[in-house]
């Protein structure tokens, strides 16, 4: 049997041996010294200490050597592999360490600094107007009152003195929810309102009736299918058209200043008798415009007068169908759109944009809601 074989070529094996290998150690040491950023490291650590790296290259060299080289071999290779580990491990403590004080440093905030916040939303106009409405009528000692938005006809028409077969119950007008022989209809006004309100609370009543009501109507600029009012109603003893007058002014000088002007303009109502329209002085040309060609009011359109909303004192026939005796309680009645009164207060040109959910509109009306 013949022994080891113990004949090799040193050249084969020179990458090996100490200088080749130290030579490769202090090469991947000064790369891993110059690494600023543990990004650069990175890549140093993949060059000289990667699968494909010198020191790798050179290990898998080893198997080729005599048996009594491998473990000299093996164990100078081993220990190059296992200082340029620690080496790496160091240096990517003090790099990411260092990176992380310079973040810390640059994210800095001073806290004391006045900062402007950003605003998330506004108050829409329609629920702005409404609360600046009902706030007048609250300080005057008057309550609010709410009803629901899917109605009984016979508290939509026939408690309010509408007649059976009076237009506002055609389906031109009226949205009636099927089956029709329910007689429930999305409610056309708020004076339902005021209908629940004299059957469930005790006389006197002062009270105003914000919410939605809904028509067949067209969208366009100047109507809509779902829209907002607002009614008041006062029931008491000795109330007359004087009263009526007095709490439309009060509501107008609130929302429109002290010089604003209004006037009643006979009309015909179900409900009241005698009834009126509410219009306000033009609060732009403040009339002036009138029989001016030269100097047109897009406002009022020159007519020196815009039409608000309806009122009149209280039908005795509407307090009698709440078992009120007209001989001793008389009231008034009011009402008028919320949307129709942004539109006044705010110059406001096309009614859609009150449902197309644009901020800055909302924004642009009443401002921001911080």
């Amino acid at each position: 049997m013949s022994g080891p074989n113990t004949n090799y070529d040193p050249v084969q094996v020179s990458p090996l041996d100490d200088d080749h290998v130290q030579a490769m150690v202090d090469e991947a040491l000064a790369a891993i010294a110059a690494a600023r950023t543990t990004a650069e490291l990175k890549a140093v650590r993949i060059a000289h200490s990667g699968d494909r790296s010198p020191l790798a290259l050179a290990n898998r060299e080893i198997g080729a050597l005599p048996p009594q080289a491998r473990k000299d071999a093996g164990q100078r290779v081993g220990r190059a592999r296992g200082l340029l580990g620690g080496a790496i491990a160091e240096r990517q403590e003090a790099l990411a360490a260092a990176e992380l004080d310079a973040a810390l440093i640059a994210e800095t905030v001073d806290v004391t600094l006045p900062v402007a916040l950003a605003p998330q939303g506004a108050v829409h106009p329609i629920t702005a107007m409404m609360d600046m409405m009902c706030d007048v009528f609250l300080d005057l000692g008057w309550e609010i009152a709410e009803g629901p938005e899917l109605e009984a006809e016979w508290l939509n028409f026939d408690a309010l003195n509408f007649t059976p077969d009076h237009p506002a119950r055609w389906l031109s007008d009226t949205l009636f929810v099927e089956p029709t022989q329910n007689h429930t209809l999305m409610r056309t006004h708020t004076s339902p309102v005021q209908a629940r309100a004299l059957l469930a609370r005790d006389l006197p009543v002062y009270v105003v009736c914000p919410g939605k009501v809904y028509r067949a109507d067209e969208y366009d600029a100047t109507h809509l299918p779902v829209f907002h009012q607002l009614e008041g109603l006062v029931v008491d003893k000795g109330i007359s058209m004087a009263h009526l007058k007095g709490s439309l002014d009060h509501l107008a000088r609130s929302l429109f200043g002290d010089g604003v002007e209004t006037r009643l303009r006979p009309h015909f109502f179900p409900f009241t008798e005698p009834s009126a329209e509410i219009d306000l002085k033009c609060f732009v040309c403040h009339g002036a415009s009138v029989g001016d060609p030269d100097n047109p009011c897009r406002t009022c359109r020159s007519e020196g007068w815009i039409e608000w909303g309806g009122c009149g004192v209280v039908n005795p026939r509407v307090l009698a169908s709440a078992g009120i005796d007209t001989e001793i309680y008389s009231g008034f009645a009011f009402g008028m759109g919320i949307d129709r009164t942004v539109m006044f207060r705010n110059s406001a040109t096309d009614l859609r944009d009150f449902v197309e959910g644009d901020v800055r509109f909302s924004r642009s009306l009443m401002g921001d809601a911080r």
